[in-house]
């Protein structure tokens, strides 16, 4: 199972599988063809008041990813989490984000309880 997390902006490869948009909101100023994202499942996004509440520096990212975690155990979204699990089962996955820092992102939260 291969499971990566990359920068939506970043040029498509042919060893990203199946690319997953991440993000609740489309990246600024990417067209979509461009994008060549073959799904967004917006409903497996950090929620907005989460989204808001980590990008206004109140929390540690350990605990932003301790409620997101929360947020994913929610039945309809953990059955988006379970759909993200099957595509990695038969292939390369790809999770895109448009954070800088996609290394300490809700996408490499996700990637890690797509790889469980």
């Amino acid at each position: 199972m291969s499971v990566r997390v990359r920068r939506v902006y970043d040029p498509p490869e042919p060893e990203d599988g199946v690319r997953v948009l991440v993000d609740r909101l489309w990246p600024r100023g990417l067209a979509k063809d461009a994008a060549r994202v073959d799904e967004w499942p917006k409903a497996i996004t950090p929620s907005t008041e989460l989204r808001r509440w980590y990008h206004a520096g109140e929390g540690s990212y350990e605990e932003f990813a301790g409620r997101y975690e929360a947020e994913l155990a929610a039945d309809e979204v953990a059955e988006l989490l379970g759909h993200v699990r099957d595509l990695a089962r038969k292939g390369d996955v790809t999770l895109l984000t448009a954070s800088k820092t996609p290394g300490q992102s809700h996408a490499a939260v996700l990637a890690r309880l797509v790889k469980s």
